[in-house]
């Protein structure tokens, strides 16, 4: 398997804190040693980091961990291979373009009977269940929305419908962004977090590390972090059901599926 990491923030942050804990899981505390990525928004742009090593041991990682790059919606993910090999295509998260939007993926589970998927325009490059279900998710997005939805809650009303026909293949965790709305499935795990003030201390779990948010926030500030498994050893953490799915815009739930 693998593990997500994502965020929804009404500012610009960085994600320094909690890609620290995800990049001891991949290799050191954990298992998902076959690659990793993280997708930064920053307007419509976004700005991917891949390598096809372990994170705990990658350099590209390192400076990601260091480097404070701020942006509004953020999309990670550690591998553990299950569906094609350790190569940095078939490295998550993945990325098109649709209505002129980059969408941004990333999954964690492993299905069957994934190669009869139909991917219309959006063929996959590599050779995993997850890229190509997420070919399916946007070929069927583009066929029910030929000229672009007139409401992005009710297209990820659609996207839910989606994961529950995945779900019936395998396990099917998800996290998918327009660079506006993050928007996350559970099949088996997947837990969220939301700070505002009164902000206090974090302690990560994997490593001996800690932060004062009240230091590094406004009182305005709202930030979601989305993962597999909690992050923190001394927050509540609020865990997802098998079926559930939830929008976030800025920081805030929009809707619960």
């Amino acid at each position: 398997m693998c593990e997500l990491l994502g965020m929804s923030a009404n500012v610009p942050t960085d994600i320094c804190f909690s890609f620290k804990g995800l990049r001891e899981r991949g290799g050191n505390t954990g298992p998902h040693k076959d690659g990793w990525g993280i997708a930064f928004y920053q307007g419509k742009g976004v700005s991917t980091f891949k390598d096809a090593a372990a994170s705990h041991h990658s350099r590209v990682a390192e400076l990601i961990t260091d480097y404070p790059i701020k942006s509004n919606v953020v999309v990670a993910h550690v591998r553990q291979a299950n569906r094609g090999r350790v190569a940095l295509e078939n490295t998550h998260p993945f990325t098109r373009e649709l209505w002129g939007r980059y969408w941004t993926y990333a999954h964690n589970g492993q299905l069957s009977d994934y190669k009869q998927l139909p991917c219309g325009q959006f063929q996959p490059v590599g050779t995993t269940d997850s890229e190509r279900a997420f070919c399916f998710i946007l070929s069927a997005l583009a066929e029910k929305y030929p000229q672009g939805p007139k409401s992005r809650p009710q297209l990820f009303a659609f996207v839910k419908k989606l994961c529950d026909g995945l779900r019936q293949q395998g396990v099917f965790n998800l996290l998918l962004s327009d660079g506006d709305y993050l928007f996350c499935y559970c099949s088996t795990k997947l837990h969220h977090i939301t700070r505002r003030a009164p902000f206090g201390l974090a302690r990560l779990s994997d490593v001996d590390v800690d932060i004062d948010f009240t230091r590094e926030t406004t009182e305005r500030d709202v930030v979601t972090i989305v993962a597999t498994m909690p992050l923190t050893c001394n927050e509540a953490w609020q865990a997802m059901t098998t079926g559930e799915a939830i929008l976030w815009k800025a920081g805030e739930m929009v809707r619960r599926f």
